[in-house]
């Protein structure tokens, strides 16, 4: 079933309506919005197709421009197209207003007038009451938008296929953990996470894990000389395993 069904005039509404098929449509799926042009499949009763869809839809957009009031019949142009009960503007209105779908008449620009309810013929009055949205030519992309907004709110049908991502939705990246010391001067302190142990201040050497630890040269081995500060004593070397001393075990 298709939710919204685009109601329009050929002449004055069709770029607003073919709009409004385009952006609804990717909103809330192809399926979803029933536009005569694209949704009547070749050899199909187009008679019975359109009664039907706008029975069925629980919206009605209604493309009102300039000229929709006053467009003369087809077969009579002397006579207006709304005076004639087959006209299929007419007919598709009267349809959704019967079957209690939500009617929203679109008027197109800024000079299109409130509809007078004295104007309509009488099963179309409801139509002046219903709440009306403007869409300006200029600002369709955002108007659409907020009128796709409001059926959002107006018809659980629609909510269920929105397409459309709110700020709400977006999801926060994860972010790396961040280590501050404001207070403390030197010293050494355990951070939990990933990022393990923090150093501040440190002066010579630091050792903060396992292993060995040289604060200056070494050399190891037979023979090795390591001198640091004052030497006053001499130098001795010692080569290979000490002599043993007294009280050393055998």
């Amino acid at each position: 079933m298709h939710e919204i069904f685009i109601n329009y005039r050929t002449k004055g509404g069709k770029a607003v309506a073919y709009g409004c098929d385009d952006r609804l449509s990717t909103r809330f799926g192809p399926d979803s919005v029933f536009l005569a042009r694209k949704s009547i499949a070749p050899g199909n009763n187009y008679v019975e197709t359109l009664d039907q869809a706008a029975r069925r839809s629980q919206v009605l957009l209604a493309v009102i421009d300039e000229e929709w009031l006053d467009a003369p019949d087809r077969h009579q142009p002397a006579k207006r197209a709304l005076d004639n009960p087959q006209d299929w503007v007419r007919r598709e209105i009267e349809e959704a207003l019967s079957s209690g779908a939500l009617v929203v008449p679109l008027l197109i620009g800024r000079h299109v007038e409130q509809l007078d309810p004295h104007r309509l013929p009488s099963s179309l009055g409801e139509l002046a009451e219903c709440q009306y949205v403007r869409i300006d030519l200029h600002t369709m992309d955002s108007d659409l938008t907020g009128l796709g907004d409001r059926l959002v709110q107006q018809v659980p049908g629609l909510a269920a296929l929105d397409r459309q991502t709110r700020p709400d939705d977006a999801t926060v990246p994860d972010q790396e953990p961040t280590v501050r010391n404001d207070h403390q001067s030197g010293g050494i302190g355990q951070v939990s996470g990933s990022v393990g142990t923090f150093v501040n201040d440190a002066h010579g050497p630091l050792h903060t894990g396992r292993g060995n630890l040289y604060g200056g040269s070494h050399i190891s081995g037979d023979g090795s000389n390591h001198f640091a500060g004052d030497n006053r004593g001499g130098i001795r070397q010692r080569f290979g395993p000490r002599a043993p001393r007294e009280g050393d075990e055998q």
